[in-house]
């Protein structure tokens, strides 16, 4: 595991609240782009050099991260980045499913219609309107799904379906490093919306079955691939 430098000096008088949100982020990019790899152990001095910031900061961090399961801490070894656990997350995507299902019936059902303005104006689109950044419409992505669960009105399940969420972040992002799979993303959504909106359940609980499930494979082949070249350069280093 190979800590990279931060070039960018640390304020003196930058607010500790500020100071542990900046390590945070910084942390968990170095995880979502394999800069730290699962498995790769490292101490909190390592973060702290690398930082630029005392132990308390990275500690409030790290704490963080552990607690939305992207690291683990043991006594003995020191921090390490969370091992992937492609069956955990298999079951992570079938519970997702069956609250999404739900949510969609439900849609379809309910009186009166929805309000699905806000996700309308982003997802019916036309081709040269559409978003390009992967980073921007997996952001999008994440919240269209969320979006279809809270407008059912069910906190409960908008509240399980959000722990749901933040736990896939990490592979769920990965899909959206491919160009195909961001124009595919728009073609999906614009296709499960329409359906919801002319209250064809079956057929829109379908369609979502087999959005979510393609991008479950994406994510599983493009996460091993890409697992696969950063152990390869850092190999090389």
């Amino acid at each position: 595991m190979k800590l990279i430098k931060n070039d960018k000096k640390k304020k003196a008088d930058e607010p500790r609240p500020n100071l542990t949100e900046r390590i945070y982020q910084q942390i968990k990019q170095d995880i979502f782009t394999f800069r730290l790899l699962p498995g790769d152990r490292f101490s909190e001095n390592e973060i702290a050099e690398r930082v630029e910031a005392s132990r308390t900061p990275v500690r409030e961090a790290l704490t963080r991260l552990q607690r939305e399961g992207f690291v683990d801490v043991s006594f003995r070894s020191g921090w390490q980045v969370k091992p992937f656990d492609f069956n955990q997350f298999e079951q992570l995507y079938d519970v997702r499913i069956v609250l999404e299902l739900a949510a969609v019936k439900k849609l379809c059902e309910m009186e009166p219609a929805p309000n699905l303005e806000d996700l309308k104006r982003i997802w019916l689109v036309k081709p040269e309107d559409r978003l390009e950044d992967g980073p921007t419409v997996s952001g999008l992505d994440e919240r269209f799904h969320e979006q279809l669960v809270e407008a059912t009105g069910n906190t409960e399940m908008a509240r399980i379906h959000h722990d749901i969420t933040e736990r896939l972040r990490i592979v769920r992002r990965i899909d959206f490093t491919q160009k195909p799979r961001i124009e595919a993303t728009y073609e999906e959504h614009a296709k499960i919306l329409r359906t919801i909106i002319e209250r064809r359940t079956e057929d829109v609980r379908s369609y979502l079955k087999t959005h979510i499930e393609a991008s479950k494979a994406e994510v599983r082949k493009i996460t091993l691939h890409m697992l696969y070249e950063a152990k390869n350069m850092q190999a090389d280093e």
